[in-house]
């Protein structure tokens, strides 16, 4: 419902983070944690919920000693009131148990934490197989390892979009026995007398729990054996405030209406529940919030925490913005970007103007005698049909010899950016575009990504070129790395390369391809696609052979509606050799151009390294398939085939690629893939990318959408002797890549939750939806299912079935649950459906009665969940559009 103006002092929502922009509690009586202060006299005399942070020089000197360990926060979003940080040794990661130990830092934050004394610590059950309290990564699965079909959207609003193609996320709300938590529960063995929960199941700031009651261990522990124990500890510090301290949610009137903080203070509560519940100043609020407040029950709201005492049980915030009604498309798409800290504004007039002013743009004179003049050889685009950001094109010249020329060719972004200027220090900040299913947030102004740096057919573009002589086996005999020019002469689409491809001897008739310059013939094209797809594949045999890893990850494509930007239909991405062929020469040019800076800047270079999966996780992962009987060789990344094992145990189908994903996924890409200064690491084997199995990698190839590429670019055009020196210290230079790893660690994440939010919207809008589901995982009153046509990952209770009875049991090593259904004819007798892991089984996914919530309900296993004839028809038309997908690596 609409509601008419109402004053609202709102701060800009580029507030710096962390900085306190509003008078505190302290500032206007009564703080709004302690409810029993009644006047001013008290002020002063409460007790201290959290511990004041330490000094600063005494972090400095635990950390140097060893004392206090350092690391960045993550709490479970399935069970709130745990959080971890990574053990530096790589072993079982360091718990620390509810939100008074975590001492006010939030989910991302890097934090310096002590250890608590060891009969504090927790204790874990050595058979315990439910790994998800530890494994509650936000994922971050290095490009690498899954593949070049990352989103890469044309810059056009949702109304023009194709499908865009994103990861499935995993549901992060879900708990074992489908009621959130329980005033009392066992988890891992260690007794909670649980914090009071709210309708929500959230932690209720008004009882904090201190360590004395939440954790009731044996005081025995000393005498248990060491595996059984984990680290535990307290934040002590925060480093850096990196969780955005932005939030959205709903706002509620406080509960006692006598008090004095009714009066001036509403109760914000966040969507996410690893975000505290926040006080907020009524003067804040809507005029007739306190009048109405069920008008608002369904309205979404931006705040920013701007302080949080050590007295009080919540946060104290600001209403930033009145974002629309929840569960529709654009609050909660910026609401999903201000909570991620994602610079959606537009470009200032100042970084404009460094932007070419004479349109059209010429490439002037001066240029083509400093560059290598390629425009007359035939070099094109392989892209998303749509794509407007071409940053990549390909050649592939045959020689007399019998060996190739193949051309790597990427858009000469720095050309067009000045260093120190304003559009790079607004690109620096961004440091990524951000890919939404309708829409992207570029990190350069629209005249950049679609016009002057994109590789646009049949017209001159500056670029930065790696060109080799290859054998057809793909052996390296030559390689140039310069300036140059180019004159696409086609943009392919993935489906016209593919095509090419399919069809070797066949002639693609004119009608089905783009537009060709006269220069060039379809046949020419035709041949070098094929040329290229030859080689590609002997490129990635020899690397596979070498010791690569690959994840084929599960990728959701979906089709929009035009008029409303709802979407229509889903389906998951196939992965074909169109795309391989494109993703194995950007890793080729990526590799190259890695080994090239670091030559020439041994102590300057801006690499990207991936560390092999942590001890404990891979212990996890040897456990998991020796219970499932799976053979699998974990001694390197290379000897992790999974794959073949499945295939020989469940047979060579369309589900072993998205169950290789989900067995190794967590393990294997949970150690994020990190960009970093060369000077700053000294033993070259932390340079190592595990999932490439390569001692030197960066990324040269996609500068249009990655800043870190433009800083390559800079780097290789100073090794080559085109400009001086990068002027900035390896310190420096590791303070950008850290950002830029910040940055793209919440620019995947704004990706998996528009993609959570399109598919709850189509599950609402379209649902209930069928699908066949795989069993990844049993519990004892529940399981969870990778639902086979949607890539989503979702918990059956056992308690939301109509079942006579449950029983579980291990059955060798493997879990296995009983289900004994109630018969729905009385005559009948009750059926009964044994779940184990990796059995399929029908599941119907159904919208929630709460806004952009879908469940998951097991189909009775006499039923097979047709859908009728006309229905099934129906949804195969909607899978038939071809998804968009990116040509960047």
């Amino acid at each position: 419902m609409s509601h008419p103006d109402y004053r609202m002092n709102l701060r800009p929502l580029g507030t710096p983070r962390g900085v306190s922009t509003v008078a505190g509690p302290h500032d206007i009586g009564a703080s709004p944690g302690d409810k029993k202060s009644k006047n001013k006299s008290t002020r002063g005399k409460k007790k201290s919920i959290f511990e004041t942070y330490m000094f600063k020089e005494d972090v400095s000197e635990g950390l140097k000693r060893g004392t206090l360990i350092q690391g960045v926060l993550r709490i479970n979003p399935k069970k709130f009131h745990e959080a971890f940080i990574p053990s530096p040794d790589g072993d079982r990661d360091i718990f620390i148990d509810g939100v008074v130990a975590r001492n006010r830092a939030l989910n991302g934050d890097l934090v310096v934490v002590k250890l608590l004394p060891e009969e504090q610590w927790k204790v874990v059950k050595p058979e315990n197989n439910d790994k998800e309290t530890e494994a509650a990564y936000e994922s971050d699965i290095p490009e690498e390892l899954c593949g070049r079909h990352l989103p890469q959207q044309s810059l056009k609003s949702y109304n023009d979009s194709p499908d865009v193609i994103i990861e499935a996320q995993f549901d992060g709300s879900d708990s074992e026995d489908g009621h959130g938590i329980t005033q009392n529960v066992l988890v891992d063995d260690v007794k909670k007398l649980s914090v009071c929960v709210s309708e929500k199941g959230r932690e209720d700031g008004d009882a904090p729990v201190t360590k004395d009651e939440t954790t009731c261990i044996s005081q025995d522990t000393r005498a248990l054996p060491e595996k059984s124990l984990q680290r535990s500890a307290k934040v002590v510090y925060i480093l850096e405030k990196k969780h955005s301290r932005a939030a959205t949610g709903f706002l509620k009137l406080l509960a006692d209406k006598n008090s004095e903080l009714f009066r001036k203070y509403a109760l914000f509560s966040p969507s996410d529940h690893r975000v505290p519940r926040i006080y907020v100043p009524l003067k804040d609020c809507p005029q007739d919030f306190v009048a109405r407040p069920k008008d608002y029950a369904n309205t979404l709201f931006i705040c920013r925490i701007v302080d949080w005492k050590e007295d009080c049980n919540f946060a104290l915030g600001q209403l930033a913005k009145s974002l629309g009604q929840a569960g529709e498309i654009e609050p909660e798409t910026e609401g999903i970007l201000t909570e991620y800290g994602v610079d959606f504004s537009g470009f200032s007039s100042e970084v404009l103007e460094c932007l070419p002013q004479g349109l059209p743009w010429t490439i002037p004179p001066e240029e083509f005698s400093k560059r290598r003049d390629l425009r007359k050889d035939c070099i094109f685009t392989i892209d998303p049909s749509t794509a407007r950001d071409l940053d990549d094109a390909l050649s592939c010249k045959p020689l007399a010899d019998g060996n190739f020329e193949v051309g790597v060719h990427i858009a000469d972004v720095s050309y067009f950016v000045p260093e120190g200027s304003d559009l790079d220090k607004v690109a620096a900040e961004r440091a990524t575009s951000v890919y939404l299913v309708q829409k992207v947030v570029p990190m350069l102004p629209r005249l950049l990504c679609e016009e002057l740096c994109s590789l646009n057919p049949m017209s001159d573009k500056l670029t930065f070129s790696v060109i080799w002589t290859l054998t057809p086996e793909g052996k390296i005999l030559d390689e140039w790395f310069g300036r140059t020019i180019i004159c696409s002469c086609t943009k392919l689409s993935y489906e016209h390369a593919q095509s090419m491809i399919e069809s070797p001897t066949e002639k693609i008739p004119a009608k089905e391809l783009p537009p060709i310059s006269p220069e060039h013939s379809s046949e020419e094209v035709h041949q070098a696609v094929l040329n290229l797809h030859q080689i590609a594949k002997q490129l990635r045999q020899q690397r596979f052979a070498d010791g690569a890893l690959r994840l084929d990850q599960l990728k959701l494509a979906f089709t929009l509606d035009h008029e409303t930007g709802l979407p229509q239909g889903c389906h998951i991405y196939e992965y074909r050799d169109s795309n391989k062929l494109v993703e194995e020469f950007m890793l080729l040019a990526n590799m190259a151009v890695a080994h090239k800076i670091h030559r020439a800047f041994p102590e300057q270079a801006l690499l990207r390294r991936h560390p092999p999966p942590q001890t404990r996780m891979l212990n996890d992962l040897v456990e998991f398939c020796d219970q499932m009987g799976l053979p699998v060789d974990f001694s390197s990344a290379g000897a992790l085939n999974v794959k073949t094992s499945l295939t020989q145990t469940f047979g060579d189908d369309k589900y072993s690629t998205g169950l290789e994903a989900q067995v190794l996924t967590p393990t294997c890409g949970s150690p994020m893939a990190l960009y970093f200064c060369s000077g700053l690491l000294q033993d070259p084997a932390q340079f190592r990318h595990y999932a490439l199995n390569v001692p030197l990698y960066t990324h040269f190839t996609s500068p249009i959408r990655r800043f870190a590429d433009v800083l390559v670019h800079r780097l290789l055009a100073a090794a080559l002797g085109y400009r001086k020196q990068l002027d900035m210290a390896p310190d420096t230079l590791q303070k950008q890549a850290d950002h830029c790893n910040d940055r793209r660690m919440a620019s995947k994440r704004v990706q998996e939750l528009s993609t959570g939010l399109f598919f709850a919207v189509l599950v609402k809008e379209s649902g209930p939806l069928e699908s066949e589901a795989m069993v990844m995982g049993v519990l004892n009153q529940a399981f969870d299912v990778l639902v086979l046509r949607y890539g989503v990952q979702k918990r059956i209770y056992c308690n939301a079935l109509a079942l006579r009875s449950h029983h579980f049991q291990k059955v060798g090593k493997k879990p296995e649950l009983t289900l004994v259904w109630e018969p729905e004819d009385m005559e009948q007798e009750p059926a009964q459906q044994v779940i184990t892991i990796f059995s399929l089984v029908e599941v119907v996914l159904q919208a929630e009665s709460t806004a952009l919530k879908y469940s998951a309900i097991l189909k009775r296993p006499d039923t097979h969940g047709h859908l009728g004839p006309e229905k099934e028809e129906e949804e195969e038309e909607e899978s038939d559009g071809e998804p968009e997908d990116s040509s960047t690596s």
